[in-house]
């Protein structure tokens, strides 16, 4: 008779099983897993932490720097050419038509007298200039109204002025109170109503002294010719140089020496500065947060398989293989590391948002940085649970159940 030979086969675990085997021991040791978990988390709190403070904190200090003009160029006829050459009526048209330029507005020199009333003598201007103004000087100069409001379209037409700081001071105007009569002033020999006061402005200070008047209506009552005298210009900061380049070129083509345009502000270079410092902390600090971590799923994965030998071996002897033992030790590594790093991140940005906001500034976490986090948990458990889980499917039977 011959004998029956049985194959004997070996049996495959699916994903779902394999997962689920994985998370027993966490499941079985729950304390020893969040303890495990905690390492981890606290590594990629760290990891959000010193990304989203130092980011928060860049994102206040560039918004002083920017206060500073540091992406702001101005140019103008230069002074020392008699007469000045004159900057064409469409200056700032053509100065918008410069890629990397976000914005622009004018001011022009009208050259007309103020007086506070017609009984001052006309020779007494008070040292202070009559500009006709563009109705967006004030977004690209940064400048704030103290009160009142500034000129629009419906009032660009008619005889109204804006007073700078130290103009109103000069000439004796107070702020305009709502329902009572406005203020006004003697501009050559019209009369001027003062709609508002600018606050001191910090990115160009000589509008502190001036009185501007809109456009239509400067060239209307004052005789002005339509020519800017002064041509502000916004531009992307990493374009500033080449904007600066072709600022000449572009408001004056036949002589664009003539023309003097201002150099990008030193902020600017001290901005760049403060960035790049910012970028090599960042990196520095991440890279020793992740070291940190990786190191404690490493330690704990170690004494999980020491711990459970006879675990190991039990199941060897009831016929799993050594692939299948790798597996249930990587998958344990990777799912206590992953939600260690989700935790982290929780902890780290409700960390780093509660310490912006006691600082004033506005919380900034990039979510690349929490995504990294979370990602660089898992390879960082993968990688740490590689050498438990080979030695864990290296022992024999006989060798985990005796506990050698």
């Amino acid at each position: 008779m011959t004998p029956h030979h049985h194959r004997i086969t070996r049996s495959r675990l699916s994903p779902r099983d394999t997962l689920h085997l994985g998370l027993v021991g966490l499941r079985i040791r729950k304390a020893r897993a969040v303890l495990s978990a905690l390492g981890i988390s606290i590594g990629i709190a760290t990891l959000i932490v010193v990304i989203g403070l130092p980011a928060s904190s860049e994102r206040a200090l560039m918004k002083e720097m920017e206060a500073m003009g540091t992406n702001m160029l101005r140019a103008q006829p230069r002074p020392d050419q008699q007469p000045p050459v004159k900057l064409a009526e469409n200056a700032v048209g053509s100065v918008e038509r410069i890629g990397p330029v976000t914005q622009a507005s004018a001011v022009a020199n009208t050259h007309a007298l103020v007086r506070r009333s017609d009984r001052v003598d006309e020779n007494d201007a008070a040292g202070l200039t009559v500009l006709a103004a563009g109705l967006d000087l004030l977004d690209t100069v940064g400048a704030k109204l103290g009160s009142g409001r500034f000129l629009d379209k419906a009032a660009e037409n008619f005889p109204t002025a804006v007073l700078g700081h130290q103009a109103a001071a000069r000439l004796g105007v107070g702020e305009p109170t709502p329902g009572q009569r406005p203020p006004q002033v003697r501009i050559g020999q019209e009369w001027f109503t003062v709609i508002g006061v600018l606050a001191p402005v910090r990115l160009a200070s000589d509008l502190d002294q001036s009185v501007l008047v809109g456009w239509e209506a400067a060239q209307a009552r004052l005789g002005f010719d339509g020519h800017p005298t002064v041509v502000y210009v916004r531009a992307k900061e990493a374009a500033v140089e080449d904007v600066r380049a072709v600022l000449g070129p572009t408001l004056n083509p036949e002589r664009p020496g003539l023309v003097q345009v201002s150099r990008p502000s030193d902020a600017l270079a001290a901005k760049r500065a403060t960035e790049s410092t910012f970028s090599a902390l960042f990196l520095g600090l991440a890279g020793v947060a992740l070291l940190v971590g990786g190191i404690g799923v490493a330690n704990t994965m170690v004494i999980s398989v020491l711990e459970r030998r006879k675990e190991i071996g039990l199941r060897r002897a009831l016929g799993a293989n050594s692939g299948q033992i790798r597996t249930q030790f990587l998958t344990e590594s990777v799912a206590l590391s992953g939600l260690g790093g989700v935790a982290g991140a929780l902890l780290g940005t409700a960390a780093t948002v509660g310490f912006a906001a006691a600082q004033g500034w506005q919380p900034v976490i990039p979510a690349g940085s929490v995504a990294a986090g979370i990602g660089a948990a898992v390879v960082v458990g993968a990688m740490a649970g590689v050498y438990p889980s080979v030695r864990a499917a290296r022992l024999t039977p006989v060798e985990a159940l005796a506990g050698s």
